[in-house]
């Protein structure tokens, strides 16, 4: 069994090896907007598991998530050569692409946060315009002489 210090290390440089090969060498349209987020190796450092997002051309595009993993499928041998080159290990890991979920959830989350501040504001709202049913003071004060007693 290898030693989990030494899977995370091999899982950096995976993905180091691996961002980089997207970005400089391999010529895929498709892997454009492909970013990189995490790597994870197994103990016995013969699967690596590469964890990647897509992001539209613009900031109002859909990003193209299907040609991305088709790029990805398509250039899996040539990055696995290029990570059996870049590490010097005796056995070159398998690679998977898995579509990173994190920073959609995240936004969801955003979301969900800013309509929770909304409905607040609105609720601290009505309790400032509010008027009490009953009232204005409806706790009784030293003044009154409530002990039932008379002298």
């Amino acid at each position: 069994m290898a030693d989990p210090a030494r899977a995370q290390r091999m899982a950096k440089r995976i993905s180091t090896i691996v961002a980089s090969a997207i970005a400089n060498e391999i010529k895929d349209p498709r892997l454009a907007h492909v970013t990189v987020t995490d790597a994870r190796v197994t103990n016995d450092l013969h699967d690596a598991t590469i964890y990647y997002t897509v992001m539209g051309e613009s900031i109002d595009a859909e990003p193209d998530v299907e040609a991305a993993a088709a790029g990805l499928a398509r250039a899996t041998g040539v990055l696995r050569s290029k990570v059996g080159a870049g590490t010097g290990v005796r056995f070159t890991p398998t690679l998977r692409f898995v579509l990173d979920t994190v920073p959609d959830a995240a936004r969801q989350m955003e979301e969900l946060l800013d309509r929770a501040r909304a409905n607040d504001e609105i609720v601290a709202r009505r309790a400032a315009e509010a008027k009490p049913a009953g009232d204005s003071d409806p706790y009784r004060s030293a003044d009154d002489d409530s002990t039932g007693t008379e002298e």
